[in-house]
Parts: structure tokens; C-alpha cells; sequence
């Protein structure tokens, strides 16, 4: 990804949340390669300052840190007092959680802040942003969807549905700012090696690297519509599509068991 790509958007402001670490680190390293200041969101503050120092050295930009728990009911609008005062254009909406096993056997108090962090969060910060860059003629939101976002995930249930949300989220708003100069993309990657996966108690297997599915999301920013970055995820999205949804179910089950069964540590029987 070269600047050029992107240089309208050269000294203006992107937000990304999730940036301490994973695709929104990886994807905040791409933005001030492009020129572009950064207000850095995430839960650890020295993630992100090493983070906002590393890209500040590097390229030579801006970059804020606001240390935010988005499964806190008003940490969207302490980021939006924070980014008042700068001219944003791009928002990254990277930080998302998720949880592994039978929805019934997990802590009910998880899976809502899983629906806060990944739909709620999401929703708040499109709206806002969203209304801004609409006043303004131009911008782009980056909305994080995943593969597993286009049918139910037994054993990853509240995951899969958050995500089915910001996929549909990110298809209606496109429509309804196309002409606006706003872009609104939703990016469904697949397994990507990240803290996410121990999180989840899940095994990550030929998970694709960050760094390397920075250029075609890079690449995409601006339009609107769906980019499915990587490999696997262009494989399996392809694969899946043929297939009834009741099946698709059924064959997601079984991948997300081995997913399950392979990030139990060793000795643990479910």
C-alpha cells in the first residue's frame, strides 16, 4: 500500500479503536504510513503508547491515546468529547471480543458486553462519525464483520450474531449515504493471529498474520460494500455461499468444535 492511496486524507485525523494490538495495530501502522494523524483507543495504555510512539518515529504523524473499555455504557462519548476538536475522516472500528462454547454454559453478564463492544460501540461511533463526515462531503468507516457473520455459530453463538449485526449495519448505511462521499465498508476477514483467539479459548490455526491483510483493507477505504481480506476467507466465504443456511449451520458447528478443541489446554476435557 503506498501513501499516494490515500492521500486525501493525508494530514487529517483516524480514529482506531482496538489499536493496541492486532489488526487495529496493524492498521493504525498503515494510516500514519499514509500520512494520517492518529487517535489511538484501546483498554491498555501502554500498549498504546508504545504503539502511538513506534508510528510516530516511524512516520513522523500525530498520535492521541484515549485509554477506553468500550463495554462501558459512556466510553463512546468520552472518545467523541476527545475527537471534537480535530478534522476526522476514518474511522476504524476494530475492537471486538468474543467467547467460546455453549451459549447457556457461559456468564450471561460476557455475552452482553460482547454485545456492547461489538454492536453498541459500533453503532454509537458509526452514528456519530457517520453524521460528521456526511456534514462534511467526505470519510469512510471501516466496520469489522467477520466470515463467521453470514449464518448462526453453535459454540460461538453471541460472537456470530454481534458480527451478523455490524455486516448488516455497514450494508444498510452504505446504501443510505451512497452520493454522500461517504464510504462504508464492512470487513469480514477470517481467523487472524491475534490476541482474540486466547482470548476466546480457541485455537487459531493457520491464522492469517495482521500485517498481511493491511493492504486490501487499505486498498478498499472509501468505497462501500464488503472486502473479504486474506486467503482463507475468500475460501470459505466462496464455499459457504453455495450452501442452504441450515447447512452452513451445521458445517460451522463442526469447525468451530476443532477451533474449541484446540485451544483447550492440554489434560482439560470439556
Amino acid at each position: 500500500m503506498s501513501a499516494p492511496d490515500l492521500e486525501r486524507w493525508r494530514g487529517r485525523w483516524a480514529v482506531v479503536t482496538g489499536a493496541s494490538s492486532g489488526l487495529g495495530q496493524a492498521l493504525a501502522h498503515g494510516l500514519g504510513r499514509a500520512g494520517m494523524h492518529l487517535v489511538l483507543c484501546g483498554r491498555d495504555p501502554q500498549r498504546l503508547q508504545e504503539t502511538a510512539l513506534a508510528i510516530a518515529q516511524q512516520s513522523k504523524v500525530q498520535c492521541r491515546t484515549v485509554r477506553l473499555d468500550l463495554s462501558r455504557a459512556d466510553a463512546c462519548d468520552r472518545l467523541l468529547a476527545e475527537c471534537e476538536p480535530l478534522d476526522v475522516r476514518v474511522l476504524v472500528a476494530a475492537a471486538g471480543f468474543g467467547s467460546s462454547g455453549p451459549l447457556l454454559d457461559q456468564p450471561l453478564r460476557e455475552q452482553l458486553e460482547q454485545v456492547q463492544v461489538n454492536c453498541a460501540s459500533v453503532l454509537h461511533l458509526a452514528h456519530a462519525f457517520g453524521r460528521c463526515f456526511r456534514a462534511q462531503g467526505d470519510g469512510a468507516l471501516l466496520l469489522f464483520s467477520s466470515i463467521v457473520a453470514f449464518q448462526g455459530v453453535p459454540g460461538s453463538t453471541t460472537y456470530a450474531a454481534s458480527k451478523a449485526f455490524v455486516q448488516s449495519l455497514a450494508e444498510g448505511l452504505a446504501v443510505e449515504l451512497a452520493g454522500s462521499g461517504v464510504g462504508v465498508l464492512a470487513a469480514a476477514p477470517g481467523p487472524v493471529a491475534t490476541r482474540f483467539g486466547a482470548r476466546a479459548g480457541l485455537g487459531m490455526a493457520g491464522a492469517a498474520e495482521p500485517e498481511a491483510l493491511v493492504d486490501p483493507l487499505l486498498r478498499a477505504l472509501g468505497r462501500s460494500g464488503t472486502v473479504r481480506p486474506g486467503a482463507l476467507s475468500k475460501l470459505l466465504g466462496h464455499a459457504l455461499a453455495t450452501l442452504p443456511r441450515p447447512l452452513r449451520v451445521r458445517l460451522m458447528q463442526r469447525i468451530m468444535g476443532g477451533m474449541i478443541a484446540a485451544g483447550r489446554p492440554a489434560g482439560v476435557q470439556s
